[in-house]
């Protein structure tokens, strides 16, 4: 088939690398524009990008030369990995112009008529993208958001538990120093150190994670009924965001029934068959100590979720840990599924792609 022409904005960064790496060799896109900074606007992406994932760029990217900010794109999908000051405006122009952009960035999120999306978990709020075009006036434009990369392992946890009614949520992340970007956090703050404070994280755990887990009425998203509560550290790892969880839940499931739902879980059709999707979103790991970032992180190419240590709470009732590849499942990744996801539904004008599966 021919592949689908895309662009990647913030493309020399630490996620827009990742977006890059994930894309070589995918089956319905290609990598054909990128974007970067003022300073970087007119190198090769070669030179342009400090590239600090293993190997090298692909030499399909390496030799693009990178394009500005403001620069006219003609790809008609775009992945975002810009920094929310740059995506704020950004983003919105070139929806409007009738691109389909799939953002990382965390500046229009919590926008009422922006979905966001996490494919295993509300693959149907992509019907707000009709309530979006209409109220916005765009015909062929549109704006998709994933959620921050530490949430993805909250809600990915908790999307089987919701039969049983979710009340309350006290959250502890543990994240890797990748989350900050390149080159992040001060190396004289993170060795032989953890940081009590990751600066907006728990607000959005907050507050994304209610509306990932809601519902979608036909004219917006209604928020899960919940009480969520986060602290949100630094670890010295590299990859990999750890997440303490206890929860209320209104029934009283026996702790076997809950790890069975959880090794049992898949998400409807046409989700499991997109490209970037893991065979098993969840998996559970007996030992005691996991799971772990660097034994754990890379299951399923990075796009499951591992969870662990589920055990009584004499607080909440239930508490386990769950952790994400943070720059793979929980930022490039999940963007480049949305994208597939899109592509399905027929939301891309002009392009088809052969469905393997009833659609949602």
């Amino acid at each position: 088939m021919q592949k689908l022409d895309v662009a990647i904005l913030g493309a020399t960064g630490a996620v827009g690398q990742r977006f890059i790496q994930l894309l070589e060799g995918h089956p319905w896109f290609r990598v054909r524009e990128v974007v970067g900074s003022q300073r970087s606007a007119g190198k090769a992406y070669a030179d342009a990008a400090h590239w600090i994932l293993n190997d090298s760029p692909p030499l399909s990217v390496a030799r693009l030369t990178v394009k500005a900010l403001d620069a006219a794109l003609d790809s008609p999908l775009i992945f975002s990995a810009l920094p929310k000051e740059a995506a704020l405006a950004r983003e919105l122009d070139l929806a409007r112009a009738g691109h389909i952009v799939c953002t990382n960035a965390s500046a229009n999120r919590m926008l009422a008529d922006v979905p966001l999306l996490l494919p295993e978990v509300n693959a149907e709020h992509i019907s707000l993208l009709e309530v979006q075009r209409r109220k916005r006036g765009w015909t062929s434009g549109a704006l998709i958001a994933n959620s921050n990369c530490t949430v993805m392992p909250v809600v990915m946890a908790l999307k089987p538990l919701l039969k049983y009614g979710v009340r309350r949520l006290h959250l502890v992340s543990e994240q890797a120093v990748s989350g900050a970007g390149y080159p992040g956090v001060s190396s004289m703050d993170m060795i032989d150190n953890i940081l009590p404070y990751v600066p907006g994280d728990e607000g959005k755990m907050e507050t994304e994670s209610r509306k990932m887990l809601g519902y979608f009425d036909g004219d917006g998203i209604i928020p899960l009924d919940m009480i969520v509560s986060a602290t949100c550290t630094r670890v010295p790892v590299i990859d990999g965001h750890l997440v303490n969880i206890s929860v209320e839940l209104e029934e009283g499931p026996a702790l076997p029934s809950i790890i069975d739902d959880w090794g049992a879980w898949q998400a409807a059709a046409p989700v499991p068959d997109l490209p970037s999707a893991p065979a098993f979103p969840l998996q559970y790991l007996d030992q005691i100590d996991r799971p772990q970032p660097r034994r754990d992180r890379e299951a399923g190419g990075g796009m499951t979720t591992s969870i662990g240590r589920l055990r009584e709470c004499p607080i909440l009732g239930y508490k386990f840990a769950a952790l994400s590849h943070n720059t793979v499942r929980g930022a490039a990744g999940c963007s480049i599924m949305n994208a597939e996801l899109l592509a399905v539904q027929g939301f891309i004008e002009g392009f088809h792609v052969a469905q393997t599966a009833e659609a949602i």
